[in-house]
């Protein structure tokens, strides 16, 4: 069977795409992989199959095809697999292809990014200088398994528009490397397993936002895409909850000083995603995306947009000094950080190119991982607060102890003067009389 099909793969006069769609249907794509172990071992040993390469696994490697080969793009690969027995080659390459597959199903870049801004919050809220490591652990995998879970959902309900977009056809649904049900048990199992972590090590106040933002990302915000332009600042919100659910699991609280963070990051979005939907417009419109740069022909609302929240990012510096999150030195610094990143969006704003809203999406990347940073390296701790304010009390409470000092000490002088004035006249008016014959006393200020 698998030489018939190698010689059908390698005649130029045959008809791939009717072997791609009666292959990859439902029934044939789980038999093939069911028994994937015979038939890895009947490729490796078949010399027919060593020489044309077309297959493995049952994939085809055809570019037109649009589904990716999974096998190892190295020389050394083949040579491994064939050292190895037909069983354990067959596991090493079904576990390189699913690895694969959960890799792109979770857009795993994107949520390791989730997981520093959870973190960061996570260090922000932290009552003491010192940083709960095994809480702060915890706390990661499971925003990163809720992460994984919304992503895979939202790739599982836009597997069509997928398929139309240059950026996103190779994921793995749209390239039929995994079916529908496979990726929503993968959903479905990291999702309650992230949010039993952050329930049970965290707190249950993480664990809410946790499924909040799940629930928002991937059941609001995703058909929301193809619906309104307003799907940009529902992402936004969804963008902005990570930090604060990082806060929540280390304080178990909500407070104002833990919206330093999720404003950043609310803010930062919109220029962000207005730069990217803008250098991404066609690819947008051929997925049947309603963007807000859509609507916008030349670009000057979009700029306007993303120049506006820039500058929103500007205060947020003096607020995180004066709420006490950082020192005085972050402000200075998220000051000028806010007001780089506006320049360039107003220079977008000023002119409307492809070049200028690349160069805003790239200082948008620089921005938040610098701001992070800033945060992380300012922040006063619950200690050194109380160690300032401790400071201040002790000398508001010094002052009138220190001016009670001057006033005794300025009394004490007054007394003795008016006693030195009050003890030199009756000296000399009993040296007056009745005793003439003693002399007068002479004084040496007078």
């Amino acid at each position: 069977m698998w030489r018939n099909t190698c010689k059908l793969l390698s005649n130029p006069n045959y008809n791939h795409n009717h072997l791609k769609s009666s292959y990859y249907s439902s029934s044939n794509f789980n038999v093939v992989f069911g028994s994937a172990p015979s038939l890895v071992t009947h490729y490796c040993t078949s010399p027919s199959s060593a020489t044309s390469g077309s297959l493995k696994l049952g994939i085809s490697s055809h570019k037109s095809d649009g589904i990716r080969s999974f096998s190892s793009s190295s020389a050394a690969g083949p040579a491994v697999v064939d050292h190895l027995s037909p069983s354990l080659a067959s596991a090493v390459q079904l576990g390189r292809h699913y690895t694969r597959c959960y890799w792109e199903l979770s857009k795993a870049r994107l949520s390791m990014l989730v997981v520093a801004t959870s973190g960061t919050g996570y260090v922000l809220g932290s009552a003491g200088s010192a940083v709960d490591l095994a809480g702060l652990c915890w706390t990661c995998a499971g925003t990163m398994m809720v992460a994984s879970s919304a992503n895979s959902l939202n790739q599982v309900f836009e597997k069509n528009n997928d398929a139309k977009m240059k950026r996103t056809r190779l994921r793995p649904l749209p390239s039929r490397r995994m079916t529908i049900p496979h990726a929503l048990t993968w959903a479905s199992s990291v999702g309650v397993a992230g949010t039993a972590i952050l329930a049970c090590k965290a707190n249950m106040l993480a664990a809410g936002l946790g499924v909040s933002n799940l629930i928002l990302y991937a059941f609001v915000y995703t058909p929301l895409k193809q619906i309104h332009p307003v799907n940009t600042w529902v992402g936004a919100v969804v963008g902005a909850i990570p930090p604060l659910l990082g806060w929540a699991a280390a304080s178990g609280e909500v407070s104002l000083n833990s919206m330093i963070l999720p404003a950043a990051l609310y803010f930062w979005q919109i220029p962000h995603f207005m730069a990217l939907a803008y250098l991404c417009r066609s690819d947008y419109a051929a997925g049947g995306f309603k963007m807000f740069s859509l609507a916008d022909a030349s670009g000057r609302r979009t700029a306007a947009v993303a120049l506006r929240n820039c500058l929103y990012l500007v205060p947020l510096g003096f607020l995180a000094c004066d709420w006490g999150v950082t020192s005085s030195w972050f402000c200075l610094e998220s000051s000028l950080l806010s007001l780089a990143i506006s320049a360039l969006a107003f220079s977008f704003y000023l002119n409307r190119t492809t070049q200028n809203a690349r160069r805003m999406f790239h200082a948008s990347l620089l921005y938040l991982p610098v701001f992070m940073s800033g945060l992380l390296f300012h922040r006063v701790s619950d200690n050194q607060q109380c160690l300032s304010e401790d400071s201040l009390g002790r000398i508001t409470e010094l002052e009138p102890v220190v001016q009670g000092r001057e006033n005794l000490k300025h009394g004490n002088q007054e007394t003795h003067s008016a006693i030195g004035k009050q003890a030199r006249a009756p000296v000399a008016y009993a040296s007056a009389a009745p005793f003439p014959f003693l002399p007068a006393p002479s004084y040496a200020s007078s």
